[in-house]
């Protein structure tokens, strides 16, 4: 008797081996092993729908062999498999030391589009291609740092010659839509996957989808999310979470504060105005971490400014006092911007707060980042910090405002505290 108990309580090899391969199965048929899917969260996404019927599958089998084994143990096994797959997919192989094998790739098109779709991939983590070589349309300008090939009528000996195992196009004049269906018969044979870039760069994936209107194939790109629900629910978890921190950190901030004081005359909060959301002005708080007249000695470091656009950074400041340094070391004078936050007027993370006069000189574009609140941290906070040129300053402003959601703020925060405990740009 309890060895007929113990049989229905532990899966036969037979169950085991079923459920198992079910399981691979199904991955496979929803191509969860193709490496050209990039992206971790689709990953994670093919895994849920296989993990769903699976556990269909489970819970009929269990019914069906109910007297076999008991259902829960059953449905127990499938959703642990589930769970343990897309966990290992979302974390990834940095953290579970898994390494994937690396796709090389060939990169087709004009060099400027060309050279943006290598920083990409260079940025990027969540992918797996190598870049094994790169064919424009002649050899002119700075080198791409990888082999390159002269001439569209040779990128299948391109292919050949890199051992690639995909093409990445980005359409021009000359990769027209039949030339690239014959590329698509001349890759056939080798079986090397062919990719049409959009070229849409700066959008994220959650933004874009393909659909179709009969044969022909259209991408959809998503309006960013400036206003609705999810915004005001930023804006409110923000507000209370900043004023919790204001009550946590006081002390520290009086300790901060008592330091500047002693540290040089003047008062220990820099007061300066800075243009928020849609133009409106505001009074931005930090702890001052230069002399008291650095404004007026601005004149005097002018020549000395290492940046280009319309953004003022010196690395060697010589206003920025000995405890400013400090501060600044660890981005501790931008604490009392928490206050800024309490009022509504500034985010934990959103563009950088820029200057009346440098909004003055603003292009149309580039006005697109006050179409959010600034923030205290942001893409530009963990991407480098004062050592971004005002291009890609910009340019990653101009991507957060798009590409805005509730997981890129959580995401950047995190980011912050590993940039500034290695002070990463930080001066």
């Amino acid at each position: 008797m309890g060895a007929a108990v113990a049989a229905r309580d532990t899966p036969t090899p037979v169950v085991f081996v079923l459920l198992v391969v079910t399981w691979l199965l199904l991955l496979s048929a929803d191509h969860c092993y193709d490496p050209h899917i990039a992206s971790r969260l689709d990953q994670v996404r093919r895994v849920g729908r296989c993990g769903v019927v699976l556990v269909a599958a489970a819970a009929t089998g269990a019914v069906l062999l109910e007297p076999t084994i008991r259902p829960g143990r059953l449905l127990a096994l499938a959703v642990i498999t589930t769970t343990v797959s897309a966990a290992q997919r979302l974390v990834g192989d940095r953290w579970t030391g898994v390494a994937r094998a690396r796709v090389p790739v060939v990169v087709a098109g004009h060099r400027r589009d060309v050279a943006r779709v290598l920083g990409e991939l260079e940025r990027s983590r969540g992918h797996r291609y190598r870049v094994a070589g790169v064919c424009v349309p002649t050899r002119s300008g700075r080198s791409l740092g990888v082999p390159e090939t002269c001439g569209f009528h040779r990128l299948t000996t391109a292919v050949v010659q890199h051992g690639a195992r995909a093409v990445i196009v980005v359409p021009c004049r000359h990769l027209d839509p039949m030339t690239l269906r014959r590329l698509s018969w001349q890759l056939e044979a080798s079986g090397t996957s062919l990719m049409v870039a959009s070229g849409l760069f700066d959008v994220a994936a959650t933004r874009a989808r393909i659909g179709y209107a009969g044969d022909l194939p259209m991408l959809h790109v998503r309006h960013a999310e400036l206003t609705g629900a999810r915004r005001l629910l930023e804006a409110a978890a923000e507000r209370a979470a900043a004023a919790l921190a204001l009550v946590l950190l006081a002390p520290l901030l009086a300790v901060l504060a008592l330091a500047v004081r002693r540290d040089t005359p003047g008062p220990a909060l820099f007061r300066q105005t800075r243009v928020g959301r849609n133009g409106r002005p505001f009074s931005m708080l930090k702890l001052r971490s230069m002399v008291a007249d650095a404004e007026e000695r601005r004149g005097g470091v002018e020549a000395l400014n290492e940046t280009d656009g319309v953004l003022f950074k010196v690395r060697s400041d010589p206003r920025v006092t000995r405890v400013g340094a400090v501060l600044r070391r660890y981005s501790l004078d931008e604490l009392p911007q928490l206050v800024n936050v309490v009022r509504g007027e500034m985010s934990l993370v959103g563009p950088r707060p820029p200057l009346p006069e440098e909004v003055e000189r603003y292009d149309p574009d580039t006005r697109r980042r006050l179409a959010v609140r600034p923030g205290i941290t942001g893409l530009w906070q963990v991407s480098g910090r004062s050592d971004l040129s005002w291009e890609e300053t910009v340019r990653l402003d101009l991507r957060y405002v798009d590409n805005w959601s509730l997981g890129l703020d959580l995401r950047i925060l995190l980011r912050t505290v590993r940039a500034v405990l290695r002070h990463d740009g930080a001066y």
